[in-house]
């Protein structure tokens, strides 16, 4: 068996030449992947003519795939009803901590304690809304803290810079690029997520820079800054 890749136009297909009779061609998810398994009596030209005849198919199957990935990158679960009250289970860095509410005079404020526990202290009558807000405040600043060195570092990786970027609630979105300013938003969500999926989702904006659509180019200039990023955006949208 023999394995290697041939190239029509922006179309990279795996090929895998082996004993069988007739060639198989398929198109793979999550991206959209084109392999190719043919007999060892058909010559690459031959190939070639015959992915050019598909080729109308093949992008059907990727459009599809390209679809199934942007509405997997964008959508989340509608979340649990959250009353922010002491024993819940609220999420950092991809860590889940009990919520321990107390109440007491002075300016509200969140600490971490014993890596185990959000202590967040409130004045006596919060409610739900209002100690969600203070939460999201400390979500914020500490986003604010992460993002910057993340950005410095893959700037200078993918060759571009950014001119501004900022932190929002998006019910659909973990990231949006706005390619002729030159502007990222991220969504405030990503502080309780690990890390790692926090850099992911920075590199996807940046990378779109580059590229505008999420197509085989695009995955291309994932697959050489984060060869990992697909492992990473599962776990993102793992129980979302």
């Amino acid at each position: 068996m023999q394995t290697y890749q041939i190239t029509i136009g922006e179309l990279t297909i795996d090929v895998v030449r082996k004993d069988i009779k007739n060639l198989h061609l398929a198109v793979y998810p999550p991206d959209g992947r084109v392999r190719i398994a043919t007999p060892l009596h058909i010559n690459d030209e031959s190939l070639r003519l015959f992915v050019i005849e598909k080729l109308a198919w093949i992008k059907k199957h990727q459009i599809k795939f390209q679809y199934n990935n942007q509405s997997n990158y964008q959508t989340q679960n509608t979340p649990e009803k959250i009353a922010y009250s002491s024993g819940e289970n609220h999420y950092f860095q991809g860590k889940i901590y009990i919520l321990n509410v107390i109440e007491k005079p002075g300016n509200a404020q969140i600490e971490i304690r014993n890596n185990t526990y959000i202590d967040l202290y409130i004045k006596p009558g919060s409610n739900t809304e209002q100690r969600q807000k203070v939460l999201n405040s400390w979500y914020r600043q500490q986003l604010k803290i992460q993002i910057p060195p993340l950005i410095a570092k893959w700037e200078k990786i993918i060759g571009v810079n950014i001119n501004e970027w900022g932190i929002k609630t998006m019910k659909t979105k973990w990231g949006t690029c706005n390619i002729q300013a030159k502007r990222i938003w991220l969504n405030l969500e990503l502080a309780k997520k690990p890390i790692h999926c926090l850099e992911y989702v920075v590199v996807h904006e940046i990378t779109h820079l580059l590229e505008r659509t999420h197509n085989a180019k695009f995955q291309a200039l994932m697959d050489q800054f984060m060869p990992n990023w697909r492992e990473y955006k599962q776990e993102l949208n793992k129980n979302n």
